[in-house]
């Protein structure tokens, strides 16, 4: 499966514990410019209102700008399509301290535009500076090998 998208920051700022895959409800315009590549989650994340999952600050610029309705926002709001189940256990997740739900990659299946969501909890920076330094010794190691 292709990434169209893919969060570099989320893996290295926050803790992944678990991983749920959704849905995303787009209109159709905006699944031409998803499958062409074009669409960004870099700062984006994901809340539950309303027993709805929604994706909040993702970018899917349109494909073709003259075509597209006047009034169309980018970075506008998109319900997750996630089972009533998933949903439940996601904002039960989600009222804990320190747990925040975040879209890691996104990808095709089947021609449908699908979102994976991880479940993390933000790393300190000592944290971050220890992912680091064992990321230079892989590098080293390969390296030598």
């Amino acid at each position: 499966m292709p990434d169209i998208a893919f969060n570099k920051r989320a893996n290295f700022d926050y803790e992944i514990s678990q991983k749920f895959e959704a849905g995303i409800e787009l209109l159709g315009f905006e699944v031409k410019a998803a499958k062409s590549g074009r669409m960004n989650i870099a700062g984006s994340y994901a809340v539950i209102r309303d027993n709805q999952a929604w994706l909040l600050n993702a970018d899917i610029p349109p494909y073709q700008p003259g075509n597209t309705p006047a009034d169309y926002d980018s970075k506008r709001s998109r319900r997750l399509l996630l089972k009533n189940a998933e949903i439940k256990y996601l904002t039960g997740k989600s009222q804990e301290k320190g747990l925040t739900i975040l879209p890691l990659r996104v990808y095709l299946r089947k021609g449908l535009v699908k979102l994976e969501l991880g479940i993390g909890r933000s790393r300190k920076k000592q944290d971050k500076r220890e992912v680091i330094r064992s990321r230079e010794i892989q590098r080293e190691i390969s390296r030598h090998l």
